[in-house]
């Protein structure tokens, strides 16, 4: 089965390219670009803006990185790629809005191949990843469907047994064991994807990468003048806490990344420039911060 590295890469480029040029037209302000080069082989380009008009932070990141050997992160799970040179390549990003009433967000889409030695009658190994999920921190309920819809009619168009597994992969991905919790009112992920073959996995994670935009620009253009103050500003540092944890602790990409020399700059760009954390802090019964709460629990959106 042969896969088209070339094609994907190119994909992943313009997918970079078309989603900054959106966010610049959004936030009115350009993004730096940062080409780095891996010293064990490949690199990529962050795209990025820090204290805008809209965005306290913003990444959006191109890698594309190879190797002789991969990191434990990835045989831990996948034994049978174990002494392969492989590639990685993907376009990952997050957005942190400065505005709490605007949502956090991520989306990423990825291939990774493992190739047979020469000379075997092994076959190389690929598969597909991504997703995209909603972060916010005091909720709209119609924005959460939103979301949730453009998800659904993106993967919809392939079958739709999908959208209903990839979002409970999400719900159960995103969670965080130790607050009991998940991270955000989700979206959809999967991993591993190969079955449907090389052209049919590519197409479907194109069209989570091409419905980015469409799931969350009309969110931000609905919430992004909406006033705030302290109360608000000091909650949404507090929730950010959470999006620490989550990414420190169980996200597959930051370990993967970390463990196989990647740059740590651009792997921990997907952080909050600032966080909270209190001791033992609980929102006051009734109040618009508690309600979130009850949000963060899998629930069908529409």
């Amino acid at each position: 089965m042969k896969v088209d590295v070339p094609a994907v890469h190119q994909y992943f480029l313009g997918l970079q390219n078309r989603i900054v040029s959106a966010l610049e037209a959004a936030d009115g302000s350009a993004f730096r670009t940062d080409q780095w080069i891996r010293p064990e082989g490949g690199g990529g380009i962050s795209r990025l803006t820090e204290n805008a008009t809209l965005f306290e932070r913003a990444g959006v990141l191109f890698s594309h990185v190879m190797g002789d050997q991969l990191p434990a992160s990835a045989t831990a799970h996948r034994p049978m790629v174990a002494g392969r040179r492989w590639e990685a390549m993907g376009v990952s990003m997050v957005l942190h809005p400065e505005n709490p009433f605007v949502p956090t967000t991520h989306m990423n889409v990825r291939m990774f191949v493992a190739y047979a030695a020469p000379g075997t009658t092994d076959r190389d190994i690929f598969w597909f990843g991504g997703g995209m999920d909603l972060t916010p921190y005091y909720v709209f309920e119609e924005d959460v469907q939103h979301f949730h819809r453009s998800c659904k009619e993106a993967l919809d168009a392939h079958d739709p047994i999908l959208y209903p597994a990839y979002k409970r992969w999400c719900d159960e991905y995103f969670y965080l064991k130790h607050r009991d919790e998940t991270r955000g009112v989700g979206g959809v992920f999967f991993d591993d994807l190969n079955e449907p073959g090389f052209e049919k996995s590519f197409a479907i994670t194109r069209s989570v990468g091409d419905a980015f935009l469409h799931a969350y620009l009309p969110i931000v253009v609905k919430r992004r003048d909406f006033p705030y103050g302290e109360r608000e500003r000091e909650f949404q540092l507090y929730r950010r806490g959470r999006y620490v944890e989550f990414n420190l602790v169980f996200d597959r990409g930051t370990l993967f990344g970390l463990q196989s020399g990647g740059r740590t700059e651009s792997i921990l760009l997907s952080m909050p420039p600032v966080a909270n954390w209190r001791y033992d802090w609980h929102a006051e019964p009734g109040s618009p911060e508690a309600k979130l709460y009850d949000y963060l629990k899998p629930r069908d959106w529409f």
